[in-house]
């Protein structure tokens, strides 16, 4: 893949796969359009301060617009992320994996803590693998369930939201969940819903006929439920599609649709105010975060060498350092543990942060990132000046 030099094309451009590898960068004419007008206004040339400033938008008035360029920004991570996941077995092509990752998209701006974190590409490369790794989870054991033991899972919200997806009516959705209650009347709970016997249907049509002035036959139940079954797995479980389609630039571009937005003066001093501010953060994040590694005992210190700057796995570790596996996986649990210690008390001190679960894990992800560039100095942040 070649990498992108400009900011123009790293905030307007798709990756199109040909034959399941990378093509080309697709330029979008309208995003290229809106970027070269805002360096014209304002000639920054700090990846950061567009990440930013495009991370504001989102959360405002412009938000599809803003999006789509962080979404034409996190191509490369997400190419990467879902190259090396379908190359670890997951039997899934690679632009299926970078399909299911993309999708994820907007929860991970909604996630994202710019304060709190230098690197867009590091956070998102993150959550895409775990979102990969997600949905492959869910679609197996989707595969593995029977219909019958998928509609004895669900619950009520999921099986109303997945008929009203399919456009079923406000009537129809209240037969098909008095079916559905009936169906679960005649399942034992202590089944194993991935095994469950075939439906009594004569009895759930008994049962069904007496509640509903609508009569149906045990056949015609059992093919309702199958619709729903249906309509259920393809609610929890969407099929993989094509988000970045093959075109030529001459036949429309992916934001054609979107209106312009033309920045104000105030928005942009905000920008470069909490860009400043930011980098402030990240530059204090990493003197309390090297200080408390250099603190550590120095088998530990030797252990993150081993694991985060030569990339050895757990079990090489241990073979190397003559231990058993599980106490290479305690030791750098309780490495993290003590950086994340020490990163919590300068935010409550400095930040006045409360440590909810949701910050404890942003400042997770801080800590993962800042082994990354500790251990390989080499890797360019986009935290850092151009």
């Amino acid at each position: 893949m070649k990498s992108r030099q400009t900011l123009v094309e790293l905030f307007s451009t798709f990756v199109e796969f040909t034959d399941d590898c990378f093509h080309r960068w697709v330029s979008d004419r309208v995003l290229q359009k809106t970027m070269q007008n805002g360096l014209a206004e304002q000639p920054e040339t700090s990846e950061a301060y567009w990440i930013l400033y495009w991370h504001q938008q989102w959360h405002a008035q412009a938000k599809r617009r803003a999006e789509a360029h962080l979404c034409a920004y996190v191509q490369e991570p997400c190419y990467w992320v879902a190259q090396r996941m379908a190359r670890d077995g997951v039997q899934h092509l690679i632009s299926d994996c970078f399909q299911i990752a993309i999708v994820a998209l907007p929860k991970i701006l909604a996630d994202y803590q710019p304060a709190q974190t230098a690197s867009l590409k590091t956070y998102a490369s993150l959550a895409f693998g775990n979102a990969i790794r997600d949905t492959l989870r869910q679609q197996r054991q989707a595969d593995q369930r029977t219909d019958w033991g998928l509609l004895r899972k669900l619950s009520q919200k999921q099986f109303i939201e997945s008929l009203q997806m399919a456009g079923f009516s406000s009537a129809a959705i209240t037969q098909e969940r008095l079916a559905w209650m009936c169906f679960k009347t005649y399942c034992a709970p202590d089944q194993n819903p991935k095994q469950l016997s075939p439906p009594n249907w004569e009895e759930i049509a008994k049962l069904y006929n007496t509640q509903s002035l609508h009569k149906a036959t045990p056949e015609a139940l059992e093919m309702r439920l199958k619709r729903c079954a249906r309509q259920a797995r393809a609610y929890l479980y969407p099929a993989i599609a094509s988000l970045n389609v093959s075109r030529d630039d001459t036949t429309g571009e992916l934001q054609d649709t979107l209106p312009d937005h033309n920045a104000t003066p105030f928005a942009v001093l905000i920008s470069q105010e909490e860009f400043a501010e930011r980098r402030s953060h990240w530059s204090q994040i990493q003197s309390v975060l090297t200080t408390a590694l250099e603190n550590l005992d120095p088998k530990f210190q030797q252990l993150l060498t081993l694991y985060c700057r030569d990339g050895l796995t757990q079990q090489e570790i241990a073979k190397q350092l003559e231990m058993k596996q599980y106490t290479v996986s305690r030791r750098l649990s309780s490495v993290k543990e003590t950086l994340l210690l020490a990163l919590a008390r300068w935010s409550q001190d400095s930040l006045h942060i409360s440590l909810t679960s949701p910050a404890l894990k942003d400042m997770s992800v801080v800590i993962e990132e800042w082994l990354q560039q500790y251990y390989q100095p080499e890797r360019r942040l986009e935290g850092d000046s151009r």
